[in-house]
């Protein structure tokens, strides 16, 4: 396997060679390695920065870049699985080429996290990661970490992909990416309650191609009725971008208050926070401290994330204006116009022309019509 090294943080690492000509090079070569998901890696490394686990299983290594970075840059143990012994070999390989003492196994991660249990688990394969959700649930004691790059079945492109997935109905609305990060949350949610646990949003988002969660576990049937007490659905109008949320099962034919249209249901899914703000803010202050590639889009993502509203949706501002053939405003003077009426607003992680706010949608228009940006 020819392999070149690469740089990441303070991590030198051992790759293979891709074929730049493939339609996704990552896939070209016989170990997986994504370089895309560095922000992926380096959100996780800040994070456990603030966090420190007694011990981090990586259950799908690939390469190892994950579990050898955070054994290299934290000091943290480390435990690096990957079922290719040609991956647990280059894992071997990186290990000792940054000089970290970890453990490689070369096992199916669902065995792995059946029979053993850690403190930190962190599942990251390539497209779904319903299939290791339940072991990861049973296994992990007090952190569990998932990336899912299957966002076409989680935001609705793919329906019926989606409903055999995670078992939930993902629309293909305006706010997809949000929809997907919820829809995943849930899904998780569901599996570990069923262990009598519960879990907490600590740092979650949607970037790109992948949807990461970074989530707390904590025992106990209080706490697993805490976390069923997030799970509910969004009702969207068909016929308008009316939408609301609603906690617990799912009521029966609710009519949009705009147009009369019956709502259809989005979910069930998460629906509250899905980030803690000490949390980041406490990533905020050491990310200074590292050196990482994704360092700026990193920050701008932190910032943002801390500031949004914990609400289930946002409005894409753009495609109000368009509706209403209007010219959509700044959106920093459309958020002041609608805090100015009374409402909190904020920008959102999740798209650059989406607006969270809890103002009825007829303000929202209002505020869209007295904000016409003026002639040039």
């Amino acid at each position: 396997m020819e392999c070149e090294r690469v740089q990441e943080g303070r991590t030198t690492l051992i790759v293979p060679v891709q074929d730049p000509n493939h339609p996704f090079p990552p896939a070209s070569a016989h170990v997986f390695y994504n370089r895309r998901m560095e922000i992926n890696r380096d959100a996780t490394i800040l994070f456990l920065a603030c966090a420190c686990p007694d011990v981090y299983l990586d259950a799908m290594g690939a390469t190892g870049a994950r579990g050898v970075r955070i054994g290299n840059e934290l000091g943290i143990p480390v435990v690096i699985n990957d079922r290719d012994p040609a991956a647990a070999a280059l894992i071997a390989r990186n290990a000792q080429e940054n000089g970290i003492n970890c453990e490689i196994l070369c096992e199916d991660a669902n065995t792995l996290m059946s029979r053993r249990k850690f403190d930190a688990i962190d599942i990251d394969p390539f497209g779904t990661p319903a299939p290791f959700t339940d072991a990861a649930c049973r296994s992990a004691r007090s952190y569990l970490f998932v990336s899912a790059t299957d966002t076409a079945p989680l935001c609705g492109a793919h329906l019926k992909a989606g409903i055999r997935r995670y078992g939930a109905v993902p629309r293909n609305t305006e706010y997809h990416g949000e929809v997907g990060l919820r829809i995943l949350l849930g899904f998780v949610a569901r599996e570990m309650v069923k262990y009598d646990r519960g879990i907490q949003p600590l740092f979650s988002f949607s970037y790109e191609h992948f949807i990461r969660l970074h989530l707390g576990v904590k025992d106990g049937v209080k706490a697993a009725e805490a976390t069923i007490g997030h799970i509910g659905f969004i009702l969207q109008c068909p016929n308008c971008p009316f939408r609301s949320e609603v906690v617990g099962p799912l009521p029966w034919r609710e009519t949009c208050p705009l147009c009369s249209e019956t709502l259809a249901p989005v979910g069930p899914l998460w629906i509250g926070p899905v980030n803690e703000p000490d949390i980041l803010d406490r990533m905020l202050q050491v990310l200074p401290e590292y050196t990482f590639g994704s360092a700026i889009h990193l920050q701008k993502l932190l910032l943002t994330c801390r500031e949004e509203l914990s609400i289930a949706g946002f409005y894409d501002y753009h495609a109000l204006a368009k509706r209403l053939r209007l010219s959509p405003p700044k959106i920093g003077d459309l958020i002041q116009a609608i805090r100015t009426a009374g409402y909190p607003a904020t920008r959102t992680h999740f798209s650059g022309t989406g607006i969270k706010t809890t103002a009825p949608l007829p303000l929202i228009d209002a505020a869209l019509r007295e904000n016409q940006p003026g002639p040039a």
